[in-house]
């Protein structure tokens, strides 16, 4: 038996969407009648991810490891870190009287500062993530104004900024605890950056989710294969036995990972999948 871990926007899905293609699909339904497990794994809440649970996976590896579930309906819960309400606090303050615009996540929903989507319209073509949050904003994939925040316990803060230096208040306010996973994409072929990423507690990440279940289904290490396209999905693609990056993904994740399949658009994980013999 394989475990299989699938990142969703840019590997299983476009970025920002919910429908992954059939080949996909397929792909998935054949590895898990062949005795492997497939689950997904991503910075996605579960809320945002819900969509996705028809296709029916083994599990979820959400919030970028901050909350680990399997089952089909996800009913065993393995792992669940939010932030503290003061860590919460600290970071959105010191994040906002910086200029930067935030969104956060909780278990049930997300809430994003309301002029993001004017911020995300001024900017040019980037990479998968903001091109997610673009798409998820216009097709609405649940993100609420942040005045309508709830106070639910949150998992992570995505940030958007023009420079990286907003962002050294809150660094030095959260202290060593936390990583800001950030990358600075340049707007065309202007001199214009854009900063966006997300802030996670050190406490856990995507390669901690996949050794979690691994454990759980007493499965070796070396019997685990990660797909993803971003460097969110670094802990991932260090941990699994097998790693695999589309080739619609980052350059860096490219070279760290054992193979590059074709891209989403271009049915990569259903090759991949044949390829490594999951079907």
């Amino acid at each position: 038996m394989k475990l299989i871990f699938l990142d969703i926007d840019g590997t299983l899905t476009k970025p920002g969407e919910n429908i992954p293609p059939d080949s996909a699909v397929n792909a998935i339904n054949k590895a898990r009648a062949k005795g492997n497990k497939v689950f997904l794994c991503t910075g996605r809440n579960p809320d945002m991810l819900k969509p996705l649970l028809k296709y029916k996976f083994d599990g979820i590896i959400s919030c970028a490891g901050g909350y680990v579930a399997v089952g089909e309906n996800c009913e065993e819960v393995l792992y669940d870190h939010p932030m503290t309400k003061e860590q919460r606090d600290i970071a959105l303050k010191t994040l906002h009287d910086n200029g930067v615009f935030c969104t956060i996540e909780a278990y049930g929903g997300s809430w994003g500062d309301e002029n993001l989507g004017d911020f995300l319209s001024s900017q040019g073509e980037g990479n998968s993530e903001l091109e997610r949050w673009r798409k998820a904003l216009s097709a609405n994939l649940g993100i609420k104004p942040m005045s309508q925040y709830d106070g639910s316990p949150i998992y992570k803060v995505v940030i958007m900024c023009n420079k990286l230096s907003q962002l050294d208040d809150a660094k030095k306010a959260l202290g060593d605890k936390f990583n800001f996973v950030v990358q600075d994409v340049r707007v065309g072929n202007s001199d214009q950056t854009c900063v966006n990423g997300e802030i996670l507690d050190k406490a856990f990440n995507k390669g901690l989710g996949v050794r979690i279940i691994a454990e759980k289904f007493n499965v070796d290490i070396k019997d685990t294969i990660g797909f993803g396209d971003s460097m969110n999905d670094l802990e991932m693609i260090q941990t699994v036995g097998t790693s695999v990056c589309m080739s619609n993904g980052s350059e860096a994740l490219k070279k760290l990972s054992d193979i590059v399949c074709p891209s989403v658009s271009e049915d990569g994980l259903a090759k991949a999948f044949e390829d490594l013999n999951l079907i």
